[in-house]
């Protein structure tokens, strides 16, 4: 179980290259076809992560530098390492559990989702552990606790966006499994009744010497110069000791451009070759099953919303995050979330745009950068004694939502 949870699980290029190889398998596919399709499939979750890891990389100094500019504490690293120590154990059990769980959901019941985002398979026992340990619960029921509640989010919420995703890929081939879903339910919710489908935010009227800007590589590099820029002024810490300002920013930039691209031919890549490879899994194992992927996958389908969704989406909760530090709303000091607002705002601004065009998309994303202080507010207090540190910068979305709704049912449960 610790070499398939190490090396399989948690190696999301392992994992879709093996997924593709059966599939190709199941429909009897020549050798050449299998080891190209499965090369291929890895290939572009290889070049997926890469560009992801390049625009986390950039804008996580920008992160650092608010919180040091708040006094807030950094976490290390990805994830609360005294509670990892503790109860990994425990998330790694919850997690297999889950997946089983999970397989059975969809091979017997019409929920027909099969997640595929690596990543997320660990840090939703990872949340929910955490708020069964908060609300007091221990050994093998916090296991199936953490099992039970990961595999019905892992099923049942790319299940409840699919025709949300299917407005805007143009057919059913895929689901998205990523913590953008109540975000992106609710820009989608509001974007239906307020929006206007007729103009699109890839119909943008743009004077022909501005045109570059249809180029979302070129468009985020410029955006993620101004923030730079201006982050940098404000909390000096963002720049090196003996940096300069202008340099950082322009060479912050570019990475996050060329990390755009990066992801982006990924993405390209990886479609191109498991949903094909995947068909062979539906028809023979789970009849009818579609994969859920990581929320990138959407951003070729609408790239200019992604880029409004995260400017809408960084000035409206940057103003709510200091309003509600200003009130202490949350009686927890909060920062800018700069990596929620460009993948799960970004998803949901494309949802927005699928439902409302871009009146829909920036409304939709408006609302759903509110909920998404509240539920990072809500769910640092819930999680105070446990992952706080990790959930004030990666929090507001699903994560947040599933840690509070674990430390509530768990609370039920406390002691057993």
């Amino acid at each position: 179980m610790d070499f398939i949870t190490n090396f399989i699980l948690k190696n999301p290029p392992v994992l879709l290259g093996l997924i593709a190889m059966i599939g190709l398998i199941l429909q009897r596919k020549s050798i050449s076809e299998i080891v190209k399709g499965s090369l291929s499939a890895a290939f572009g979750m290889v070049t997926l992560t890469a560009g992801v890891n390049m625009l986390v990389g950039t804008i996580a100094p920008i992160n650092s530098a608010v919180q040091s500019q708040l006094g807030v504490e950094v976490t290390e690293g990805l994830s609360d390492v005294t509670f990892t120590a503790e109860y990994g154990g425990t998330v790694g059990l919850a997690m297999f559990v889950g997946l089983i769980i999970h397989l059975l959901i969809a091979r017997f019941t019409p929920v027909k989702t099969i997640f595929l985002t690596g990543h997320m398979l660990w840090w939703f026992p990872f949340v929910i552990v955490a708020g069964g340990v908060e609300a007091g619960m221990a050994g093998t029921s916090l296991i199936f606790f953490g099992a039970i509640l990961s595999a019905l989010y892992w099923s049942f919420m790319p299940w409840i966006m699919r025709k949300y995703v299917w407005d805007v890929i143009g057919d059913d081939s895929f689901l998205i499994g990523h913590p953008t879903g109540i975000l992106s339910l609710i820009s989608g919710f509001v974007a239906k009744r307020v929006g206007n489908k007729d103009k699109s935010t890839e119909d943008l009227k743009i004077p022909e010497g501005l045109s570059f800007f249809r180029e979302i590589s070129i468009t985020g590099a410029l955006v993620m110069f101004i923030m730079n820029i201006v982050v940098g002024i404000i909390a000096p810490a963002l720049v090196p000791e003996g940096g300069n300002l202008v340099m950082f920013s322009i060479d912050a930039g570019l990475s996050f451009g060329a990390g755009l691209l990066i992801m982006l031919y990924g993405v390209r890549l990886l479609i191109n070759q498991i949903v094909p490879a995947f068909q062979g899994i539906a028809e023979k194992v789970v009849p009818g099953a579609k994969p859920a992927f990581d929320v990138p996958i959407l951003f070729n389908y609408r790239p200019n919303a992604v880029i409004i969704g995260f400017i809408v989406g960084m000035i409206t909760s940057t103003i709510v995050v200091v309003l509600a530090n200003s009130f202490n709303v949350f009686g927890v000091l909060l920062v800018p979330l700069v990596i929620t607002s460009f993948f799960e705002l970004g998803g949901a601004a494309v949802i927005g745009e699928g439902q409302g065009g871009l009146r829909g998309s920036i409304i939709g994303t408006i609302t759903a950068s509110v909920v998404m202080v509240g539920l990072v507010g809500l769910s640092a207090a819930f999680l105070n004694t446990t992952i706080q540190g990790w959930i004030l910068i990666f929090g507001g979305n699903d994560l947040s939502l599933w840690g509070i709704i674990a430390k509530l049912i768990g609370s039920l449960f406390g002691g057993f």
